[in-house]
């Protein structure tokens, strides 16, 4: 063990460092609002501490592979675990391998031949802190290279870290593939690229409109994903920038969650956090975050119902003269004035089960309570229109007739299913969910 502390071994560091930060918090005792004061008060320091302390007693692990030596021993106690998270969002676990082998470290001269030194003509998206790159590898892979621009360095550091951290972490068909991380010059996240760019892009610029079948595809697609993100993994994941932007197309037009520069770990026995520096895209933001700076599960959700409304209606989520798609979409959606909230562009080209189920599944998620808005497995079950989603209806606050409305459409789509049925045999016929 001397011998290891001397040589200055990558587990040793990290881990001595963060022995000597815990001693100087209480952090496994303080509530919630307390740690949240906390997070805000050192993060940059402590992440700023632990890689001044890495690179000098680790240089020679640290340029061989810098976040391949971050394995935790199991001897980390929970309050040491608990601290990383206060401190930004925690990048490792003494149970679960974050920096799995698959994930390249690349140079920064791989980087530089992959973009053309990041030329302006392969700049696919820029936003507050980072940059994307359109790039191709040596082997011939296409890949989309975010880069980290503004903020100072040990913010930098911070947020890079934190990404990284849960990007390594989630597996689901659903999100964004990560393929590796480069630190050299700068900070860089590697990702598959998805050929049909952003849905923001597709909805919005694109000459090729979306058709029904996909925009419905997006809405359950993107769902799976947040339902993985929330109830899935070890960890709930709050993501907190779901917009249309962030959400990538593949070849199939599956949906793929992107872009977790503001993404939190929420311990599982806090109820949510209380965030006091603001950030997010306007047009998205639930209203508790606005008056109070509160995240949780739900502000996901309020999201999401934004971006149903957007995939029903092909508006933005603010238009150009700042106009709110919520506050201009409420009214009809409280009156289920469907025709008038459609896409011109799809005409009457729509489901219309499915497009009901659309259209109540975004009324449910922006609703101004938090409380009141379902999670996101209920908006799940609900588009997919399982049977059961009906107790989700019968429990909102809504008019009785908004509720038979729904209720009739479930009733009459059962019908024509069983009707188109009556031909089988026993032995044909199969279960139908509706």
């Amino acid at each position: 063990m001397e011998k290891e502390k001397l040589n200055g071994s990558p587990d040793t560091v990290l881990e001595d460092f963060l022995r000597t930060a815990v001693s100087e918090s209480d952090s496994s005792k303080a509530s919630t609002s307390e740690l949240e004061v906390a997070k805000h008060e050192k993060p940059v320091s402590i992440w700023a501490g632990f890689l001044e302390l890495f690179r000098t007693k680790s240089r020679r692990y640290l340029a061989k592979d810098p976040l391949s030596s971050l394995k935790l021993s199991k001897r980390f106690s929970s309050s040491m675990r608990e601290l990383v998270g206060v401190a930004k969002n925690p990048i490792v676990d003494a149970d679960l391998n974050y920096f799995r082998p698959q994930r390249r470290n690349f140079t920064l001269s791989e980087l530089l031949a992959a973009t053309n030194n990041f030329h302006q003509e392969n700049l696919i998206g820029k936003g507050g802190y980072a940059e994307v790159y359109k790039g191709c590898l040596k082997s011939g892979q296409f890949v989309a290279i975010k880069r980290l621009t503004k903020g100072k360095q040990d913010e930098r550091t911070g947020d890079f870290l934190s990404e990284l951290g849960i990007m390594a972490h989630v597996n689901h068909p659903n999100t964004a593939k990560l393929i590796g991380y480069a630190v050299e010059g700068g900070f860089y996240l590697v990702l598959e690229l998805s050929p049909n760019g952003s849905l923001a892009n597709m909805l919005q610029v694109s000459k090729q409109k979306l058709d029904w079948k996909i925009r419905y595809k997006v809405a359950v697609g993107v769902a799976e994903g947040l339902r993985y993100l929330h109830e899935g993994g070890q960890r709930r994941i709050i993501h907190r920038d779901i917009k249309a932007a962030n959400i990538l197309l593949t070849k199939d037009f599956e949906p793929q969650i992107c872009d977790f520069g503001l993404a939190k770990w929420l311990p599982e026995r806090w109820t949510h956090l209380t965030i006091s520096k603001f950030e997010g895209t306007f047009g998205y933001l639930a209203p508790e975050f606005l008056m109070h700076g509160i995240v949780d599960e739900k502000t996901d959700v309020f999201a999401f119902g934004v971006l149903i409304l957007e995939l029903i209606t092909g508006r933005r989520a603010l238009d150009y003269t700042q106009q709110s798609l919520v506050i201009w979409a409420k009214p009809l959606l409280k009156k289920n004035r469907i025709r008038e909230l459609v896409d011109p562009s799809l005409a009457d080209d729509y489901n219309l089960l499915q497009m009901n189920l659309m259209v109540l599944a975004a009324s449910l998620c922006i609703q101004q309570s938090s409380i009141r808005r379902p999670r996101i497995s209920q908006v799940l079950q609900l588009l997919k229109g399982n049977r059961g989603s009906l107790d989700i209806i019968r429990r909102c606050r809504k008019s009785s007739h908004w509720k038979r409305h729904y209720e009739q459409l479930f009733s009459a789509e059962e019908c024509k299913m069983i009707r188109g049925l009556s031909g089988l045999s026993m032995q044909q016929q199969i279960p139908i969910e509706v």
